[in-house]
Formats: C-alpha cells, sequence, structure tokens
C-alpha cells in the first residue's frame, strides 16, 4: 500500500489557478466549494453565495474543459478556480483548498447544496469564536474557535431532516455507524457528513486533515473522524445553520475493501495506555483474517500501520474501545433532554 501521510499534504496534486486575486470580505470565514457535476447555472450560484459575504470562494474544477472559467473569474474576482489536471478525491480536494487560503475558517459545500438558514458569513464566523468567559474558565483551549468542525443541518429536497448525525457503534465485534437526525444544539458526531461543515483551519492542518491516499471518501470520513477523536478534537452539529440539497442527497459506499484496511490499522488497532498509543503484535493474527489475502503483504501493511501510530504515538488522547464505550447513545440524549423540560 501507499505510505501513509505523516504531514498534512505530504504530497499534492498537479493544478493550476485561475483568479482570487481580491478579498470579498473580512469575515474570517471562506468558502470550499466540491464540484458534484449536475446542469447548474453557476453565475446564479456564484452570486447567491456572493450575498453570504464569504472573504474568498474556492472552487475545486475537475479536469476537462474549462470554457466559462476566465469569464467567472472577472466576473467574481474574490473566487479562486483550482483547476486540477486529474481527478482526485474528495479528501484530497479540501485538504488542496486548506492549503491555498488564509482565512481561518472554511465552509466545504457541494455545489447541490443551497443554505437555506444561517446568516451571513460574519455571523457563522462569530458563531464559532468562544466567549471571553469560556475562555477563562479553561485556559486550556487550543484556539479561539470551539471546535474542529461544526456540521450543520441537512435536509433533502422536500425539506425533510436527514440523519446526518453520526454515531459510532458495535455490532459483532465490528466497529459501524448509526446515522440520527440531529435534534438539539451541539449534539456530537463522529464525522461531517458528506464532508460539509465549517472547519478550523489550524485544528484541520495539524490533525493532517483527510487521508488522500484512501480511495473511498466513505473511508476518508470515518478516518477523519476517529482520528478527531482520538486527537482530542470534536465535531459537533449546530441547529443554527440548514442546509438543503436541490436533489437525493448522495448515498454512502461503506465496502469494506482496502481503504478499510488501513483505517482499522490507523484508528482501530492502536490500543491506549497511559498517554502513549500503539498497535500490538498480538493484532496481527486478526488483521491477517480480516484481509484474507497474502501473509505476506498483510504483514508488510501491518508493519505500516504500526510504524505510524509510533510515530504519532503522544497525539493520540485515548484508544477506539473507549470512543464506542463512552459515546453516549442519541436515545439516552433525547431522555435527558425529555426530562429536563
Amino acid at each position: 500500500m501507499n505510505t501513509i501521510p505523516i504531514i498534512f499534504n505530504e504530497t499534492l496534486p498537479s493544478y493550476t489557478v485561475v483568479g482570487g486575486t481580491e478579498r470579498a470580505a473580512a469575515s474570517g470565514l471562506s468558502l470550499v466549494l466540491l464540484n458534484r457535476g449536475g446542469r447548474y447555472s453557476r453565475r446564479t450560484l456564484f452570486q447567491e453565495l456572493e450575498k453570504v459575504g464569504f472573504d474568498y470562494i474556492i472552487s475545486l474544477e475537475g479536469p476537462g474543459d474549462h470554457y466559462d472559467v476566465e469569464e467567472l473569474s472577472l466576473r467574481f474576482p474574490f473566487i479562486r478556480f483550482v483547476l486540477l489536471k486529474e481527478h482526485i478525491n474528495p479528501g484530497a480536494q479540501i485538504n488542496l483548498a486548506a492549503s491555498e487560503m488564509t482565512s481561518p475558517l472554511f465552509f466545504v459545500l457541494w455545489n447541490d447544496l443551497r443554505i437555506l438558514h444561517g446568516g451571513g458569513a460574519v455571523r457563522m464566523a462569530e458563531r464559532q469564536i468562544l466567549s471571553q468567559e469560556e475562555l477563562s474558565k479553561n485556559g486550556n483551549h487550543k484556539s479561539v474557535y470551539r471546535r474542529l468542525c461544526t456540521v450543520p443541518v441537512i435536509q433533502n429536497s422536500r425539506f425533510e431532516t436527514l440523519p446526518t448525525l453520526i454515531t459510532p457503534s458495535v455490532i459483532r465485534r465490528t466497529i459501524g455507524t448509526m446515522p440520527f437526525p440531529p435534534n438539539r444544539e451541539g449534539l456530537p458526531s463522529l464525522y461531517p457528513f458528506d464532508g460539509i461543515g465549517i472547519y478550523d483551519r489550524e485544528r484541520f492542518i495539524g490533525i493532517g486533515g483527510f487521508d488522500s491516499t484512501l480511495g473511498s471518501f466513505h473511508w476518508q470520513l470515518m478516518d477523519f473522524g476517529f482520528r478527531s477523536r482520538l486527537w482530542g478534537e470534536e465535531i459537533n452539529a449546530t441547529l443554527t445553520m440548514k442546509l438543503s440539497y436541490d436533489g437525493d442527497s448522495p448515498a454512502e459506499d461503506s465496502t469494506a475493501e482496502e481503504s478499510y484496511r488501513r483505517f482499522y490499522l490507523k484508528n482501530i488497532a492502536p490500543v491506549f495506555r497511559g498517554d502513549t498509543a500503539h498497535i500490538p503484535l498480538r493484532r496481527f493474527p486478526a488483521y491477517l483474517w480480516r484481509t484474507g489475502g497474502d501473509p505476506f503483504a498483510a504483514w508488510e501493511d501491518f508493519s505500516e500501520g504500526r510504524r505510524w501510530v509510533k510515530a504519532n504515538c503522544y497525539r493520540f488522547k485515548c484508544d477506539a474501545k473507549t470512543i464506542t464505550e463512552l459515546w453516549e447513545p442519541y436515545e439516552a440524549v433525547s431522555d435527558k433532554e425529555g426530562m429536563g423540560k
């Protein structure tokens, strides 16, 4: 397998940049626009986003004909069009966008989503800032911002709230997830559904962003979510922002393939003891059984995973077992909320 990245954006794809020479606002929040395809009026979309007041917009453009980019860059000089020379996965696109901006916060959005509620970019950014009282209560805050990532409420085209709150679960000794619709401010989510949310750029880069070597976006999200929790970061939902898909929400492909095996080694296999983490050699038979392949190739992958965990051993604050055991069930949260009324 490819070497697991140790630092953020260890390797960069080939790309060129057009536009983005002017800052449109001073909100502290920029937009990362991922393009899923479809027949959308880009000019109309950019006009809508312009009204929100983002500092910059970074639009990730896949390889192909970019006939309208030059015209759009003149009309919208605050949009930086990143023209990719080849297809790269969504996680790698978000990493690239984060390295191309200077705003302390960035909002990841797809081109088939619309912002229904949340106020302008200034208001969105202000909600991420800790108050002076909150800062004084705990001097250990790594940032003036609340958390690594804040995820919004998302609806489908029929305005039905989607179950985008992701909770970890253990089924037959296998790590899985269960989705629920968010119904209370600040509920934790294992990862940002579809990658959508407002990210603290410094924290995002600090934990290495998304693992671009994972081919599956689902396992990129799972890896990002578990690593965030394992390393002491938080991803929580907010009811103050509401988005809507133009059509159906995308289906996640959670097929357990090569991406899952790397996810397992980085997040599930490590054991936390004292103030450090490691992958015990006794985990290899279980890993070999899971892969069901060549034992020599499995050992090579297992050893690579052990080296990665050793390089990051002091960044771990717990292990996956602790995360799943201590994660408060969604039903329990709802029951307690009802009892408190």
